[in-house]
């Protein structure tokens, strides 16, 4: 038996809710699941320690972090609470935390699991892609630095690195692998999202792709201009399997693929370096609803999902990959049955109600 220790980060507004129903959900799962072992230690993070503190992280917390074998962070920053600059601290606590940690994939699955409402619920083959945003380079390089001339002038810079580009492509391409494929026919197929033909430093990433893309010769690969891609989500999302893109796209886009199946309470996500790996809700933290029990908490307990599934893959642990796909399959029979689901996908179930149907799937799944 394997024993993972998870740095548990609940964050701001909804975070902390959100996160004790996860835990609600993988105390069942460790109680119900012999072989798994999880420990956890919880740490106060995010705008409300801002606020009292005026930091977002302090040093030891990050160290924990460092030290863990996975990070489950809930939602964090709150919109009152800002920097002397006038921006919010959660850019801050992110974007450090992420280069510190060295995740340079983010990981946000595009699935529609039936009983979910949206409007492409009963269109084509079914939605399941997966967007992988380069997660430390980009648009997003900018951050902390960038220029202004009074009242003027703005600028900040576009980062294209080779190494960036083949390590996000790289990671792209070994997750098509592990994937059943596109949902129109099952082809396993990685492609390319950028504007190559008006940026150079995106020609560049293109052409990067396109070299690391040699060295898959099993898995055809292809690119489109990120302002078509934007229209073939929503016309024919079954048409594609793996996306790859730089950080601000794959930002703006995997809200757009939450909006395809449901919402961002659906949107779970996975941030992942060769060392360490973060796992998050691609939701905001919602202070407008914090403490009501309204919460969406599924894409909090799907993100634990993909820490598992992580967790199992990185360790050749076959207990883990179990255990994520028994969560996944517990959270698709909750939408399924439609009767205990959140105000935002139409029902009137509270966060703690959905966090005991899933804990009771997995009760019913450990019996079988």
């Amino acid at each position: 038996m394997t024993a993972y220790r998870i740095a548990l980060l609940p964050g701001d507004g909804i975070g902390p809710e959100c996160m004790r129903a996860t835990r609600t959900v993988l105390d069942q799962l460790v109680a119900g699941l012999p072989g798994l072992e999880l420990s956890f230690t919880s740490h106060q993070a995010g705008a409300e320690l801002y606020r009292q503190t005026g930091e977002t992280i302090p040093a030891d917390v990050l160290r924990d972090c460092l030290d863990a074998d996975a990070v489950l962070l809930s939602a964090i920053g709150l919109p009152d609470v800002r920097q002397p600059d006038g921006t919010e601290v959660q850019p801050m606590m992110m974007v450090g935390l992420r280069r510190a940690l060295g995740v340079h994939s983010a990981v946000r699955p595009v699935k529609l699991y039936p009983g979910a409402p949206c409007a492409l619920r009963d269109a084509g083959p079914g939605i399941d892609f997966v967007v992988v945003r380069e997660n430390l380079e980009g648009l997003f390089a900018s951050f902390g630095g960038g220029s202004r001339v009074g009242e003027e002038v703005a600028t900040d810079t576009m980062v294209i690195t080779r190494q960036g580009t083949s390590r996000v492509t790289d990671f792209a391409f070994r997750l098509a692998r592990r994937r059943n494929g596109r949902p129109l026919d099952g082809q396993r197929r990685v492609t390319c999202v950028d504007k190559a033909n008006v940026f150079r430093s995106l020609a560049f990433f293109r052409q990067v792709f396109f070299d690391v893309a040699g060295q898959y010769p099993d898995v055809p690969s292809d690119a489109v201009y990120v302002d078509a891609m934007s229209l073939y989500m929503v016309q024919r999302p079954w048409d594609f399997d793996v996306l790859v893109m730089e950080n601000q796209f794959g930002d703006i886009l995997s809200d757009l693929g939450a909006g395809l199946v449901g919402g961002l309470g659906l949107g779970p996500s996975a941030e992942i370096g060769d060392e360490h790996a973060l796992f998050q809700p691609s939701h905001g933290t919602a202070p407008q609803i914090a403490g009501k029990n309204l919460a969406n908490p599924l894409a909090t307990i799907l993100s634990a999902s993909m820490m598992l599934d992580w967790l199992g893959d990185k360790h050749r642990d076959a207990v883990c990959l179990e255990a994520a796909m028994i969560i996944e399959n517990a959270v698709a029979q909750v939408i399924r049955q439609g009767d205990c689901l959140t105000p935002d996908l139409g029902g009137k179930a509270g966060t703690s109600d959905v966090a005991q149907a899933v804990a009771d799937q997995l009760k019913l799944a450990s019996a079988t």
